[in-house]
């Protein structure tokens, strides 16, 4: 069995690695920056491309290079919190290539594949923004929004083929794109929270290995959200 997470050098996306390759998976990655990190989980066995997932031309050439997947785990993403107006030309194009963008080159460099194979599971992360939304986070909520869409509409177009496609929606969790937050925000945020914690990355990528295993083998284009009740 094959997976490819993207974004895998470090958070949600190492650890949902991690859990793949313990259960016997030849687990790949995609990374951009994060070298030491890559370096790090190419030690442990997961072999690390580095590839822009917002470059069509760089992820079909990483897709050349890896062949035919089993599980697809669209975890590629980059945060921005800030005023509506006051996001750049720059900061939109970043923002957009690689939540949204990022997901659609990914998943149309591997889809054929798993429609040949008649089987395939796709798993989306997006977050619980993109349901509810965000102030000063406009567009990652939107991007991330894009992903439920996303989800639910090629659910149905690839569910004959035997493919499963899902999304799982993170509420606040120990991650550096949470970094930001301080001991108040996040004491703040835990009062509001009914499990009274934030998430750790772990938390997400048992939900996502779940979701691609054959005990949710009739689970498609569902939105699972993993919030601690949150909102």
């Amino acid at each position: 069995m094959r997976a490819l997470v993207t974004g895998a050098s470090r958070g949600i996306g190492r650890e949902t690695a991690f859990r793949f390759l313990a259960a016997g998976y030849e687990v790949h990655g995609f990374y951009l920056k994060s070298r030491k990190e890559a370096g790090e989980l190419s030690e442990s066995g997961v072999i690390m491309h580095c590839c822009d997932v917002a470059d069509k031309e760089q992820v079909n050439l990483a897709a050349k290079q890896i062949g035919g997947l089993d599980v697809l785990v669209n975890n590629a993403g980059v945060g921005l919190r800030k005023l509506f107006q006051c996001v750049s030309k720059a900061e939109e194009g970043q923002l957009y290539g690689v939540n949204m963008f990022g997901a659609l080159n990914v998943t149309r460099a591997f889809l054929q594949g798993m429609i040949n194979q008649k089987s395939g599971s796709i798993i989306n992360i997006s977050s619980v923004f993109g349901e509810v939304g965000g102030s000063f986070e406009v567009d990652y909520s939107t991007s991330k929004a894009a992903l439920i869409g996303f989800t639910k509409s090629l659910a149905k177009e690839v569910g004959p083929s035997c493919v499963r496609v899902n999304c799982v929606t993170p509420g606040v969790v120990e991650t550096d794109m949470s970094g930001h937050l301080t001991i108040d925000d996040i004491r703040r945020l835990t009062s509001e929270i009914p499990l009274e914690s934030v998430a750790f990355p772990k938390d997400i990528a048992e939900t996502v290995f779940f979701l691609a295993s054959p005990a949710a083998s009739y689970i498609t284009g569902a939105v699972i959200r993993v919030d601690g009740g949150w909102k």
